[in-house]
């Protein structure tokens, strides 16, 4: 609170200079006010904004580099952004508390906050973990150098230029691991609704980077939405707490319509730390 208070002191000079003599007649000065009189400071909560998410009380985790940083290379990723709707984070949260129950030590993906912390407060596991941006994965990330950044952005706009919307279903809980075995995830894939289109949109990043000399995507692309990661190759754990969630959903729902629903608009090209729009279709 240290801020938030002013010192009001005298400078030692003026103590020393002479006074001048009251004027006859005049009213007395005012007492001066007692110090327990002053109010004291407001409370923390006034000062905080509404739904404020204290970020400092979270533990988070240690991710490794994909690639080892070379100067004049940059990371390159494009993807499909994801923002979860409001009426299906209420059910995600019950699955990520499930989640953290049956695998300890795993982390929110790009926050790396514990999800097992912010499970302990609905408004954090709301707002840090399901209400951030995801992403589905149109090609790998990969180094790129500095002169290819504005080939591989202009050809990427020419190839997406006539996109349309469509429905993309993340209706099936899947884990994956990521080639170094460094990490594993907590996904939800797209396995029918959105499948051939988003296909058809990695092929044509994969025609983009195989220009460049870059690595192009998986043989069999599995486009999906990764929510949690933990350290190293879980795949086991993963596995069992797949169970036990679906189990779960299956016991509680007698419907058996997807996960997550949500409508294609955007695609992203990320270079270090700028973000190029690719294609955005108008609302």
């Amino acid at each position: 609170m240290d801020s938030l208070m002013a010192n009001y002191a005298s400078g030692s000079d003026d103590d020393d200079e002479e006074q001048p003599a009251p004027v006859a007649g005049a009213a007395p000065d005012p007492e001066p006010q007692e110090a327990s009189a002053l109010l004291p400071p407001p409370p923390l909560d006034l000062l905080q904004p509404p739904n404020f998410v204290d970020y400092s009380t979270l533990a988070q985790g240690s991710r490794i580099r994909s690639f080892p940083h070379v100067e004049g290379k940059y990371a390159l990723h494009v993807y499909i952004p994801v923002v979860i709707p409001l009426a299906a984070r209420k059910q995600l949260t019950l699955v990520m508390r499930r989640a953290a129950s049956l695998v300890p030590d795993l982390y929110a993906v790009d926050a790396d906050y514990a999800l097992s912390e912010l499970c302990k407060d609905e408004q954090k596991l709301e707002r840090v973990l399901l209400g951030r941006e995801f992403h589905v994965s149109l090609g790998r990330t990969v180094g790129i150098q500095v002169h290819q950044i504005d080939s591989v952005i202009a050809m990427l706009r020419q190839k997406f230029q006539s996109q349309q919307r469509y429905w993309m279903d993340f209706n099936k809980w899947e884990h994956f691991v990521n080639d170094d075995s460094t990490r594993s995830f907590l996904s939800l894939e797209v396995t029918r609704t959105g499948l051939p289109e988003i296909s058809k949109q990695i092929h044509m990043v994969d025609e983009v980077y195989r220009l460049h000399g870059l690595p192009e995507f998986y043989k069999n692309p599995r486009p999906h939405i990764s929510l949690v990661w933990a350290l190293g190759d879980v795949s086991s754990k993963l596995k069992q707490a797949i169970k036990e969630i679906e189990k779960n959903q299956n016991s509680t729902s007698s419907s058996k319509n997807c996960n997550l629903r949500c409508n294609f608009g955007r695609v992203v090209c990320k270079v270090g730390k700028k973000v190029y729009d690719i294609c955005k279709i108008a609302d």
